[in-house]
């Protein structure tokens, strides 16, 4: 099914795909780009739901180690055994927490970083306009240029959105610039 999409995208790129099956493309990637946005929210919730559990298991780690401190205070020697087991216990506990919400994060972050790349290459084909450094190529799959003998597909491309700069990278910018190359590209500029 991936490849099939795949397929797709680079037809879509390629400029080679007709209108209806542009359209096809596009809602696909739409659906896909909601049910990824839908796992990122079961991700962020799974990971609250780690750092709560994580809150209570030192909650009940700082309870066991003043049992055990109290019980030593008093000489209860019984007490004191009991509350180090649990006390070793709820340590594992949270050890074992923090890591898993460690990990949690990074595949947070990494699948909030997809989504940005899904929204964006959605944005581009939505708009029609090719992402920077895509190659247009010609109908026999040789890259075409312009008669400027520049690349057809680089930024330079009347319309097309210039691609971010390292110190201007935000979502807002790139979203107002592919917003105004897609007015221009109707209104024929």
């Amino acid at each position: 099914m991936f490849e099939h999409l795949r397929r797709s995208w680079q037809s879509l790129l390629d400029g080679s795909l007709p209108a209806d099956e542009r359209r096809e493309v596009v809602a696909a990637m739409k659906d896909t780009l909601v049910h990824a946005r839908v796992g990122v929210s079961a991700m962020r919730d799974g990971l609250v739901e780690v750092r709560a559990r994580l809150d209570r298991e030192r909650t009940e780690l700082a309870t066991c180690t003043r049992r055990k401190q109290l019980a030593q205070q008093i000489g209860d020697a019984e007490t004191v055994a009991v509350a180090a087991k649990f006390e070793l216990f709820h340590q594992e506990r949270c050890t074992v927490l923090e890591r898993k919400c460690g990990a949690q994060e990074a595949e947070l972050a990494l699948a909030e970083r997809e989504v940005a790349e899904m929204t964006l290459e959605l944005k581009y084909a939505a708009s029609g306009a090719r992402p920077p450094g895509a190659k247009h190529t010609g109908a026999f799959g040789a890259p075409s240029t312009d008669p400027t003998g520049t690349d057809a597909g680089s930024s330079s491309q009347p319309g097309a959105p210039k691609a971010p700069s390292s110190d201007r990278s935000s979502a807002a910018e790139l979203d107002a610039e592919l917003r105004l190359a897609e007015l221009k590209r109707r209104m024929g500029k």
